[in-house]
């Protein structure tokens, strides 16, 4: 933990900002264990989690490739199996270019409020890491928010069609490299503290794409400290 401001964020008390990218392993471990701890120290109605992008393909300058995702499958899924995972299934031509639009529609059910991009924002996960659905398609993505309760997803459609979602993706894009938000998945409280890849740590064997990852610490417990303190 350190503790240093959020960057260009007003962190309230009671919200976690978080920056993360929905293709992030690490991320989808973070938040089912944020979801599920939150639910068991019923602090639901108390601490909300208000999402930024993180989005890895624009500081890669190109999308995740399948193998790579595959081999996080592999090395980081037996740390948190209840997540959800599967290595690819869909064709191969269905492997999502693009996390983008996924993104988008995460801030754009923000406009719904920060309990309508929470839901969204979980199914997406899921729907990539243990359906294989390609949640770089406007028709996927805004399947998936049909499908999840309280988000109206006709408003999500809408605004991915006139695109006003992508420039806070931009400035979210910025804004974490201008302030040093170090990986996928970061969080900020309120208190000024936060938190990179809370409770993990890994390292590559190899190259992204040909290598794997090992994970080589895990502490899930780091989590209930947050959500206490975020809800303090």
């Amino acid at each position: 933990m350190t503790t240093t401001p959020a960057p260009q964020t007003e962190t309230r008390p009671g919200v976690i900002t978080l920056f993360s990218d929905i293709w992030c392993s690490f991320a989808h471990v973070a938040m089912h264990r944020l979801h599920t701890t939150r639910r068991r120290l019923g602090l639901e109605e108390r601490v909300r989690f208000d999402h930024r992008a993180f989005p890895l393909e624009l500081f890669n300058n190109g999308p995740s490739p399948r193998p790579g995702t595959d081999s996080e499958v592999g090395g980081v899924a037996h740390i948190e199996p209840e997540a959800g995972w599967q290595l690819w299934r869909a064709p191969d031509w269905k492997f999502p270019s693009s996390s983008l639009p996924a993104l988008e529609a995460v801030q754009l059910a923000k406009e719904q409020g920060l309990e309508a991009s929470e839901r969204l924002d979980l199914a997406l996960r899921r729907a990539f890491w243990a359906e294989s659905r390609s949640i770089g398609a406007r028709a996927v993505v805004v399947a998936v928010a049909e499908e999840t309760e309280g988000v109206d997803a006709g408003a999500i459609a809408e605004g991915l069609d006139d695109g006003r979602a992508r420039r806070v993706i931009t400035r979210d894009f910025r804004c974490a490299k201008e302030h040093g938000v170090k990986c996928s998945p970061h969080l900020y409280l309120s208190d000024g503290s936060d938190h990179a890849n809370p409770g993990v740590a890994a390292r590559w064997h190899g190259k992204y794409g040909t290598g794997f990852p090992e994970v080589t610490a895990n502490d899930p417990g780091v989590y209930e400290a947050i959500l206490k303190r975020a809800a303090s």
